[in-house]
């Protein structure tokens, strides 16, 4: 054992100037940038490193005592995710976000938008039959604050002036920040409400495709269809779509908890949060660009043609930018 100890004290003391200057030079590395360095001491850190890796590997072929392989380790691990690790900035993590992730993210949850789509669908379908069955279902699917008047008991005047009200800047500024406010708690819970099997995300959807179909089919009635899709939809592409996407992304949870396959649940549930959270970092940059258009934009523009350019512009953009082609990198 004396033999053992007087071995890893010369081991150490014949290089344990080598592994302080690596350390000194890391420790740089950990404050500032490389750039700072000089000259030598960049050409020197790998060299040490390298010396590093071989003291270690005699260490553990010598057995020496377990205090040095342990430091050795350390040193060498740091050494190599200092200098060849990856350490993205701030501006190659947002590039590789919208270049690469969100896209990858959509494309890869595109069964699940399916489904979403369809249930708005189906919910808008639903309300509308039921309001030309007996109009007093329209108060069944559309709560006062959100109808503001616009109701059965409305006159076409008073619908129709709905469409075209302006406001103060000001006033539009508040009016957005609301509804993003508002819109974006609806887009989480239904992402959030995905880890009770989807069922919750499903019913949320559906609903809120009633409270659209009862509305287009109260203004259908009164002649005033055309207009309402303009005031709709300027805002509506965006914002539809984005609650749509956070539906999916509900819905991949609730599906790798349902059928998580070979992998435990809490496994499945984690690989999935990863994919579908980083779809609703996407979807809360929908909602704000909705929230601008809904609070500002149709209220600055009040011709429907126009209205309806800016809406089939953002949906063709959303869908160009998320579901064209791409190799992306694995």
């Amino acid at each position: 054992m004396a033999e053992l100890e007087l071995k890893s004290a010369r081991f150490r003391r014949e290089r344990e100037g080598d592994w302080g200057r690596l350390e000194r030079l890391l420790q740089r590395l950990e404050r500032e940038p490389a750039s700072k360095l000089s000259d030598d001491d960049l050409l020197a850190i790998p060299v040490l490193y390298s010396a590093t890796l071989s003291a270690l590997s005699v260490a553990r072929e010598t057995s020496l005592d377990r205090s040095l392989l342990d430091y050795l380790e350390s040193l060498s691990t740091r050494a190599y995710f200092l200098v060849y690790g990856t350490r993205p900035s701030l501006r190659d993590r947002l590039t590789s976000f919208f270049a690469k992730d969100w896209p990858k993210a959509a494309r890869a949850l595109w069964r699940e938008t399916v489904l979403s789509a369809t249930l708005v669908l189906l919910g808008a379908g639903a309300a509308a039959w039921l309001f030309a069955t007996d109009n007093d279902w329209y108060f069944a699917f559309v709560p006062g604050q959100y109808a503001g008047g616009r109701d059965p008991t409305a006159t076409t005047a008073a619908l129709r002036a709905v469409l075209y009200q302006h406001g103060s800047q000001n006033a539009l500024q508040l009016f957005a920040a609301f509804l993003f406010t508002h819109n974006a708690q609806i887009a989480v819970l239904a992402f959030a409400l995905g880890f009770a099997f989807g069922v919750p995300t499903a019913l949320l959807l559906f609903t809120n495709g009633c409270i659209m179909g009862a509305m287009m089919a109260l203004y259908a009635a009164h002649g005033l269809l055309f207009p309402l899709g303009g005031w709709l939809l300027i805002h509506g592409v965006t914002e539809l779509f984005a609650t749509i996407l956070a539906g999916a992304a509900g819905f991949r949870i609730g599906w790798s908890l349902a059928f998580p396959g070979e992998r435990t649940r809490p496994e499945a549930a984690a690989a999935a949060g990863r994919q579908a959270s980083t779809l609703m970092a996407g979807v809360l940059i929908m909602l704000m660009v909705a929230a601008l258009l809904e609070g500002i934009g149709r209220q600055v523009i009040t011709n429907d043609i126009a209205r309806y350019g800016v809406a089939a512009a953002s949906g063709i953009g959303w869908l160009v930018y998320l579901y064209r082609p791409r190799n992306f990198p694995r």
